[in-house]
């Protein structure tokens, strides 16, 4: 079994999900498909941005009271990032490729290190929009991966899944 771990920033479109297909049609063993989904945690998110602004003590206690709120908000994080690896996973196997998914509350690179230890991967496949600055700078996913794996790290760029003429179509 030749494992290949997806890193994706949003959900697998019908074409991206041909490109990954195809880079391995010609394998000799059978591939699987492992679908990671980075998933926001709300809580850390509010509480990094107040402590950010130094403004903690001003609105620290205040932010237990919204525990309730952030726990809602994280549900509803959390069932959209598992619908987005769910729909991933299902374009892979309408394909007839075997493939599993899940997210990850946890630093992307941590998580992606984690599951090709767990699932003994043998390539990555990282899949995001263009992060032109990040890139530049070496800061993105794909080369924080090649600098903490030992496996080849392929980045692929997300199919545009709108046509050219909606965007026209939205401006006018």
């Amino acid at each position: 079994m030749y494992d290949v771990v997806l890193l994706v920033e949003k959900e697998l479109s019908e074409p991206d999900a041909k490109r990954v297909v195809e880079l391995h049609q010609d394998m000799p063993e059978q591939v699987r498909y492992h679908v990671l989904v980075p998933c926001h945690n709300a809580e850390a998110g509010v509480e990094a941005s107040i402590s950010a602004l130094g403004t903690a003590d001003l609105y620290g206690p205040g932010l237990a009271g919204q525990r309730q709120d952030l726990a809602e908000a994280q549900k509803a994080i959390d069932s959209e990032a598992k619908g987005c690896s769910g729909r991933s996973v299902q374009r892979l196997r309408d394909l007839g490729r075997l493939a599993e998914g899940g997210i990850s509350h946890d630093r992307p690179i941590d998580a992606l290190v984690a599951t090709v230890q767990a699932v003994n991967g043998r390539e990555v496949i990282i899949l995001t929009r263009p992060h032109i600055v990040a890139e530049f700078f070496h800061l993105d996913w794909t080369n924080s991966a090649r600098r903490h794996l030992g496996v080849p790290v392929l980045h692929l760029l997300e199919h545009d899944s709108k046509p050219a003429s909606a965007g026209a179509e939205q401006r006018k």
